[in-house]
């Protein structure tokens, strides 16, 4: 914090000139950016449906409840291929998350030279496309259905799982690991003894948190034919067929919150 002199009295000041220019012209570009997105947003925008909205949306409640109760009957399969999208998807993406994060740890890769990127190239491919998108693609290929959904839940959550799980494998006590290794242990005794079980509760934390979030992700992916709660949401949109599509939004909010309570309750036993 400079301290400038004027005579023998001391004026303290939190910047210097040339800081403090530097921060205007900062908040200067940002609030060029922030109107020059704006006056392209506004362009590209329909005001007019914009301030119509509350009326729409009013309509749309009015018809849309109460829920047509009786419609549950029907969503009872299709509540429970969503869980098993989330949890068969979650179980073989855990199993190929955990090589992908021994071959990108620096502490643990055979080649930081090699190995090593391929394997943080698959993390950052697989997290960087959104479960819709692999879904869409896995349909063209495969074929509409609960499997297309499982296979698109798998592949987004490598990446996940793989980056927090590599995260936790370079961040283990060594001391540990030397104790093991000066015993005369081979490699695969080292990472067996030392290593696993200083990450077990990190992983077990990381698959219980990743299933939470599938469960949430399998309930959209039926809107593009990936099977689940979804395709019967996307059924009832398509016929305006508004107290089931409230009913199934019910259902599905009550999936969200039990499988948040379940989440948190394994997490804090593990924790």
């Amino acid at each position: 914090m400079p301290v400038l002199k004027r005579g023998d009295v001391q004026v303290w000041r939190r910047r210097t000139t040339g800081e403090s220019m530097v921060r205007w012209f900062g908040w200067l570009i940002g609030i060029a950016v922030f109107l020059f997105a704006w006056q392209r947003i506004s362009g590209a925008t329909t005001w007019f449906f914009v301030w119509d909205a509350p009326r729409i949306a009013n309509d749309i409640w009015t018809r849309a409840t109460p829920p047509r109760w009786e419609y549950i009957s029907q969503l009872g399969r299709p509540i429970w291929d969503t869980l098993n999208i989330a949890t068969l998807g979650t179980l073989i993406a855990l199993c190929l998350a955990v090589p992908v994060a021994f071959l990108a740890a620096r502490n643990t890769t055979p080649s930081a030279l090699f190995i090593r990127p391929v394997a943080l190239l698959i993390i950052v491919s697989t997290r960087s496309i959104n479960s819709l998108i692999w879904a869409l693609l896995l349909i063209a290929i495969i074929g509409p259905g609960v499997f297309a959904g499982v296979v698109a839940i798998a592949i987004r959550s490598i990446g996940f799982c793989a980056k927090l799980l590599y995260e936790a494998i370079e961040e283990i006590d060594h001391t540990q690991v030397e104790a093991i290794t000066a015993t005369g242990a081979s490699r695969w005794q080292v990472m067996a003894y030392g290593i696993v079980p200083q990450i077990l509760p990190a992983f077990a934390g990381i698959a219980v948190f990743r299933w939470d979030i599938n469960i949430r992700e399998s309930t959209v992916l039926g809107l593009v034919g990936a099977g689940g709660i979804g395709l019967q949401l996307s059924a009832s949109l398509n016929v305006l067929a508004w107290p089931q599509v409230s009913l199934i939004l019910v259902v599905i909010l009550v999936a969200v919150v039990i499988s948040e309570w379940v989440s948190a309750k394994v997490r804090g036993a593990i924790i």
